[in-house]
């Protein structure tokens, strides 16, 4: 892979989703349909899934692509392919909430090493450049123009007051019983893959995760979160969290600054 090509082909194609996420969240009423497993889709999912896909092909047709949108995706299997979430949060965007993303990464051996996580609502922008560090961008978000970027990093805590993010959607009290084996100084709640971020940017340390996501869901967020010296790991046993797995669903998991002194589960 040509990551100088790849970081501004999937940094493109997250801004032109996420203008079009835009023109929908922002219209009178969407349809709001349910999948399979009763999830939410809308049609700002249906069409960001397009736009990213079709570029991504255009651009890397020789790549393995899989995507939450598609199905018969989901029955490739590679150590190696692009891998998109389209609109994570699909609840948050239901309710207006803002706390939806764009998520593209690109996973080698089982690895997310580049990704791009887009918050459009919020207009927070997070990716990994070709070298694999992370930057945040601040704007103006043209598409083929790349704005001020500032490098970002993880915190290096005080183990005894902590700052835990949560999900909004899905916080359940097995969260809380592992939340409170740390000094807990400060608790953050966020949707999607942002809870990411911010432990990539040291605006929250630990980020743990006992409840059903898919690769899509994080591995946007994973890349840039190692490309900020993170670590994502799983809940039963502290080994990294792996990619390319049977049906693409993740085990309960943990990301967090490498410094956080993780706690049995």
């Amino acid at each position: 892979m040509d990551y100088e090509k790849l970081i501004p082909v999937i940094r493109r194609l997250a801004l032109e989703a996420g203008d079009k996420i835009m023109e929908i969240y922002n219209s009178d009423d969407f349809e709001v349909k349910a999948k399979s497993d009763d999830s939410p889709v809308t049609e700002a999912d249906e069409a960001a899934d397009a736009m990213i896909s079709a570029g991504l092909i255009e651009q890397f047709p020789d790549v393995v692509l899989v995507t939450e949108e598609q199905a018969d995706t989901h029955r490739e299997k590679a150590d190696t392919f692009l891998i998109v979430d389209p609109l994570d949060g699909t609840k948050e965007f239901v309710n207006r909430r803002g706390d939806f993303t764009v998520n593209i990464a690109y996973v080698k051996n089982g690895i997310p090493i580049r990704g791009v996580v887009y918050a459009p609502a919020k207009e927070r922008m997070f990716y990994t450049l070709a070298d694999g560090s992370a930057v945040e961008e601040t704007g103006p978000f043209a598409k083929d123009v790349i704005g001020d970027t500032t490098p970002i990093r993880v915190s290096n805590p005080d183990n005894a007051a902590l700052s835990i993010v949560a999900s909004k959607s899905h916080r359940d009290q097995a969260t809380d019983d592992y939340i409170e084996k740390y000094a807990v100084a400060d608790m953050k709640s966020a949707g999607s893959s942002l809870k990411f971020c911010l432990i990539a940017t040291g605006e929250a340390d630990l980020y743990p995760r006992v409840g059903r996501t898919m690769e899509w869901d994080t591995a946007a967020g994973h890349a840039v979160l190692q490309g900020a010296g993170g670590n994502v790991v799983r809940f039963d046993d502290h080994t990294p969290l792996q990619y390319g797995k049977d049906g693409y669903a993740n085990p309960f998991f943990i990301a967090y600054s490498p410094t956080v002194e993780l706690k049995e589960a």
